[in-house]
């Protein structure tokens, strides 16, 4: 068995393979090791099980991080097309979602499947069901990692364990704990790409209205997001939620625009012209799911025919469906969360080659970082990007 290797690899994630079949076929001896007891599991669960494998709009803007400036060197030298260029090649089909997702059109499998091949290709070893009991960094500059399948040394080591994120696909805090083993700061971390969820007063007017959805613009802390919310048993999600969840924290201000297709000032004034014994209820159903636009009058507005509304009454209930305040207790935490915010602080590492600063050829890669993007394929990017990134300035 070779134990001795040019790079490991802890984690056989995106971010992982990438880096591998990068290191690989530049002639380096890479070993890839994950606990888990098959490769790939956040890839294949993705999109529904069909990959959002990356969005064509990727720019540095779609990134949160401490210095949002780190991520740009990955990013433009390897772009969404160089991805793109490799899933033709594997003659995988894909689609456009909306706003540059793409999908798969059969399976999140075919995207492991064509890193697996590539990484077959370029001679990698990639050992699964391989936990890691103790890594050490010796005098002659080689990491050491003792596993429950052996020992094995390199002179660098890639950590792409990614966050906490999904616990049940095998998320843990081992990277963030193998970056303070070696004097990296990490960054507080929370739950990304979230639900929210909902109590008291909120909680109980929505709770029966689960599976509901609308388009709606969610407003936090001076960003916005137009897309679907759903209701949930627990709360609200849904592709906005998603994304502002990104920027909201506990007692954050959360607006939601209900109607953002209408001009809501414009809609009412002319009921109150073309059909003013129609009731509000009545109306906003045509434009709202019935159930929710009854909620909305049972609870936050008054319903009586469009006649008996002042202007400044019709102007009132504008502002609210335009700026509806919804008070959000909590999220339902790295559960359900897409990804983690937070981690290794990119202070200490290359935007070039994504290596440590203090310690040769230690390299973090990925979610366990402190970058993490929109949803919609971004983070995907930025695991190809990263991973890249680091394989190709390993040391041959």
């Amino acid at each position: 068995m070779n134990t001795s290797f040019d790079a490991i690899i802890i984690g056989a994630g995106a971010a992982g393979l990438m880096c591998a079949q990068t290191a690989g076929a530049r002639g380096l001896r890479v070993l890839v090791i994950d606990h888990a007891n098959k490769v790939g599991k956040k890839i294949l669960m993705s999109g529904g099980g069909r990959c959002n494998f990356t969005n064509t709009g990727t720019t540095p803007a779609n990134y949160l991080s401490a210095n949002p400036h780190f991520c740009k060197s990955a990013l433009a030298r390897y772009t969404p097309w160089h991805f793109i260029e490799q899933v033709e090649r594997h003659r995988i089909a894909y689609h456009e979602k909306e706003l540059g997702q793409l999908f798969c059109d059969e399976s999140s499998k075919q995207i492991v499947a064509m890193l697996l091949a590539e990484c077959a290709t370029a001679g990698v070893e990639i050992r699964a069901h391989c936990s890691i009991e103790q890594v050490e960094h010796t005098d002659a500059g080689q990491f050491r990692l003792r596993t429950m399948q052996g020992t094995f040394s390199a002179p660098a080591l890639v950590v792409a364990c990614g966050g906490l994120s999904i616990p049940s696909m095998g998320a843990s805090g081992f990277g963030y704990q193998l970056a303070q083993k070696f004097g990296h700061a990490v960054l507080p971390t929370r739950a990304g790409l979230v639900p929210l969820t909902l109590s008291g007063k909120h909680a109980e007017r929505l709770q029966d209205l689960a599976g509901v959805a609308l388009p709606v613009e969610a407003r936090c802390n001076g960003v916005s997001f137009k897309n679907f919310l759903l209701v949930t048993h627990r709360g609200i999600s849904g592709p906005a939620i998603l994304q502002i969840s990104n920027f909201w924290q506990p007692g954050d201000d959360l607006r939601l625009d209900l109607l953002p297709d209408h001009d809501i000032d414009a809609l009412l004034r002319d009921w109150q012209r073309q059909r003013r014994d129609a009731e509000l209820k009545t109306l906003l159903a045509e434009v709202l799911p019935k159930r929710f636009a009854q909620r909305l009058c049972e609870h936050w507005l008054t319903s009586k025919p469009l006649r008996q509304y002042t202007a400044p009454q019709l102007q009132a209930i504008a502002a609210l469906l335009r700026d509806w305040p919804l008070v959000a207790s909590g999220t339902e935490g790295y559960r359900t969360a897409e990804v983690t915010l937070g981690g290794v602080d990119t202070d200490g590492l290359s935007s070039t080659t994504m290596m440590s600063k203090t310690v040769p050829g230690l390299h973090f890669i990925g979610e366990v970082v402190d970058v993490t993007g929109w949803l919609g394929g971004y983070n995907f990017q930025w695991a190809w990007a990263s991973g890249h990134a680091a394989g190709a300035a390993l040391a041959a």
